[in-house]
């Protein structure tokens, strides 16, 4: 019977932060039904490995690291939650690297390639000062009744946003001033 009860007590005790980022997360979902946010995506699962083989060239997917087929999948779950939710999405910009550009297209269809999206990883600084410029003048300019859609590496929405995602992630924000942007929430629909 004490072995039942503590059992018992330690379901209820372990469905409690599950719980609460449930929550959570509906209150993001709920605030993204309004309309004017901007939505940074890290691209979703890829092939194993870090960066890109040293033949990497834009536009050319055979010679990048790509969306794994969990990937592809969390790329779909990505755009059926948007859709379940019924959330209003204006303009969906992508880096222009291969597993960016098809986690945009898996997730919501259409994408336009955006430079200032592409990866920061070994730029110099005054290249990453410049794209976070572009990336804020964009956000400033973003329609207001839609949530505007951006998706990326994770260096360079640790820079936008102080935040590190994990793939596939999603850091829902709001413009704060001209060039800094306050974090509403993260979603995370991987199935790990």
């Amino acid at each position: 019977m004490l072995r039942r009860s503590f059992m018992l007590m330690l379901a209820s005790v372990m469905a409690l932060p599950a719980s609460a980022a449930s929550a959570n997360e509906e209150a993001v979902w709920s605030a993204l039904k309004s309309g004017g946010h901007i939505v940074f995506i890290r691209h979703a699962v890829t092939n194993p490995g870090i960066g890109d083989p040293p033949n990497f060239t834009i536009g050319d997917c055979s010679t990048q690291r790509n969306l794994s087929d969990k990937g592809r999948a969390e790329s779909q779950r990505i755009g059926d939650a948007f859709r379940h939710h019924k959330i209003p999405v204006s303009d969906v910009l992508s880096s222009r690297w291969c597993r960016c550009i098809d986690t945009a297209r898996l997730a919501f269809g259409r994408v336009k390639p955006a430079p200032m999206l592409d990866s920061m990883f070994s730029e110099p600084q005054h290249e990453r000062q410049q794209k976070s410029r572009e990336v804020f003048a964009r956000a400033a300019n973003r329609n207001s009744n839609a949530n505007l859609i951006m998706v990326t590496h994770a260096q360079n929405i640790l820079a936008l946003t102080g935040v590190s995602p994990s793939s596939g992630e999603m850091i829902v924000v709001k413009l704060d001033g001209t060039d800094k942007f306050s974090v509403v929430g993260r979603l995370d629909i991987s199935d790990d």
